[in-house]
């Protein structure tokens, strides 16, 4: 069976009660949060203490007078075939696999994900409605409440690396309610009005000052990210929106500066061009997924298909 980090993350209730859990993914923050979350619930149940181990090879079920409860950290998944799956399964305790995503661990993640007795996690960078989630959840139950202006800068601007993001909440923690306004969020988590996205608000340029400014700004696969999912934010409010006036009602309202940039933007889509742009999305986010080495690259291609749509 496959879970969503975000259930084993928020959920205090989601129960830990398979044999093995397998970790996966391109976001090591994520996937080393899942880890230790998983650890801490199953330890609440039972106590049970923790062997590390390099591949299933390794594993030795060691005979006592009792049955205690383990948890056995694999660090690879080398060796892994459905009949060593099957043997483990008899041993008593959990095993937690950590590995990175790789046409390697492709059958693996398979054999994992058809099994009643196992749990798949994949784990990537955070998706804009999966950090609404975490940050209601963070302001609930340190009990703070924020503006609106606050809330969607923290959305739009924080990490989308768990780790990262949640760090930066737990600085958030430090202010006094009184104290988190707009400009003192920005001071603590410095958060600057200069981002990568804003590249998207100069769609109407020559093709060649898009292209600097998008070699000028996103270096990393990480930038590729963080500016895919704010752009996407942007087209989905594009999406979503059935008429100007909503469309203007949901732009956040720090976006003020580029506002009118947004609505001339919006005023260049009909029906046909939101179906390009949902197709467009999509397909990029799988191949970002699929094969982050070659993200640069299309996270230009990305940027000028997008162009390419909204002035055609």
């Amino acid at each position: 069976m496959r879970a969503e980090p975000i259930s084993i993350l928020l959920n205090e209730n989601f129960r830990i009660d398979k044999k093995i859990y397998f970790i996966s993914g391109n976001e090591k923050t994520l996937m080393q949060k899942i880890k230790s979350t998983i650890v801490k619930k199953y330890q609440k149940k039972t106590n049970a203490r923790i062997t590390n181990i390099d591949t299933i090879k390794d594993f030795v079920e060691e005979v006592g007078l009792f049955e205690d409860h383990k948890i056995f950290l694999v660090n690879m998944c080398k060796g892994v075939d459905e009949n060593r799956l099957e043997n483990i399964k008899n041993s008593h305790g959990i095993f937690v696999f950590v590995d990175e995503n790789s046409q390697k661990i492709k059958k693996i993640k398979s054999l994992i994900n058809k099994d009643g007795d196992s749990c798949l996690i994949d784990c990537y960078e955070l998706e804009r409605e999966t950090k609404i989630k975490i940050l209601k959840k963070f302001l609930s139950d340190n009990s703070l409440n924020v503006s609106q202006e606050v809330y969607w800068l923290l959305i739009d601007k924080l990490d989308n690396r768990y780790g990262f993001f949640e760090n930066s909440l737990n600085q958030i923690i430090e202010l006094e309610e009184k104290d988190l306004t707009l400009n003192n969020v920005k001071k603590l988590l410095t958060i600057s009005d200069s981002g990568k996205e804003k590249i998207f608000f100069n769609m109407f340029r020559r093709n060649k000052e898009i292209v600097d400014l998008y070699r000028n700004k996103i270096i990393t696969n990480t930038d590729v990210n963080e500016f895919y999912f704010y752009i996407k934010f942007l087209c989905q409010l594009i999406i979503e929106s059935k008429s100007e006036d909503e469309y203007k009602k949901k732009i956040p309202a720090y976006l003020f500066k580029e506002k009118h940039k947004l609505i001339e933007i919006f005023r260049k889509y009909n029906l046909k061009k939101k179906k390009l742009l949902i197709r467009l999305l999509s397909s990029t986010e799988n191949v970002l997924r699929k094969d982050s080495n070659l993200s640069l690259v299309f996270g230009l291609r990305f940027l000028l298909n997008i162009k390419k749509i909204t002035i055609s």
